[in-house]
């Protein structure tokens, strides 16, 4: 671990940052150090402007995703590296808003059906079962599932409260299916490479379009759909929509 980057955990440390900030935000750095082949602290305002100018114009990345990488970068300088200023400036493109076209419990269920991996099967599952967005789905630790009850809390969802939400009979048993051939411990969903850490939110994404492919649906989306398509099939049940 190079001086810099424990600098940067220690201030982020400080600064009270939840683990999930904590390595979205080294992760955008490394990604920074990796495009000029050389330390962060070596940069000058200028390279940063061309830097962000990629990000948007060539990579396209999504607003959200650049924020990201703007907060990140901000945060290295301004409060590890102690520039005075940070002049940067993030030109975003507007988008329109689209809703995900929405999928129907039968290709739902194609779509899960379409996935091999007990993991990657109970990862979608869970998603689609409880409504989650991808960062809570792969934040998940084994001792957030209250089988007993039916229950899952899902920790530090949009405005850092945590939620209670119901499982299905069926939901349930996929997922202590998983666990028994797998034992995960702490995180439900580890990483494969570092086992110590959770899914990067990239591979349920990948998973989604793969398993979409492979079961022949072409509606648009990306695995967004599948919360949204929760929150459409509750209503349909009768569910209150502030219960969802």
């Amino acid at each position: 671990m190079t001086p810099l980057r424990q600098t940067m955990i220690q201030a982020m440390c400080q600064h009270g940052f939840s683990p999930r900030t904590q390595q979205s935000y080294l992760y955008v750095v490394t990604e920074l150090a990796r495009y000029y082949r050389r330390s962060p602290d070596q940069l000058q305002v200028d390279d940063l402007q061309v830097y962000f100018n990629y990000l948007v114009q060539e990579r396209a990345l999504s607003p959200a995703s650049c924020r990201l990488y703007l907060h990140g970068i901000r945060f290295l300088y301004l409060q590890v590296l102690h520039w005075a200023h940070f002049d940067v400036t993030l030109v975003l493109p507007k988008r329109p808003q689209r809703i995900p076209e929405l999928l129907t419990r039968q290709e739902v269920a194609r779509l899960l059906s379409a996935v091999s991996y007990p993991k990657h099967q109970a990862l979608l599952s869970i998603i689609y079962g409880c409504g989650l967005r991808v960062s809570e789905a792969v934040a998940l630790q084994v001792k957030d599932v209250d089988g007993e009850r039916s229950l899952l809390r899902v920790d530090q969802g949009k405005g850092a409260k945590d939620r209670m939400v119901p499982m299905a009979p069926e939901l349930l048993r996929l997922l202590r299916q998983y666990w028994r051939v797998r034992r995960p411990m702490p995180w439900l969903f580890p990483s494969d490479l570092l086992p110590d850490r959770h899914l990067h939110i990239t591979t349920p994404q990948k998973v989604y379009h793969q398993a979409k492919s492979a079961s022949g649906i072409h509606k648009g989306g990306g695995i967004h759909a599948l919360r949204h398509a929760y929150a459409t099939h509750q209503l349909e049940q009768g569910v209150a929509l502030h219960e969802l």
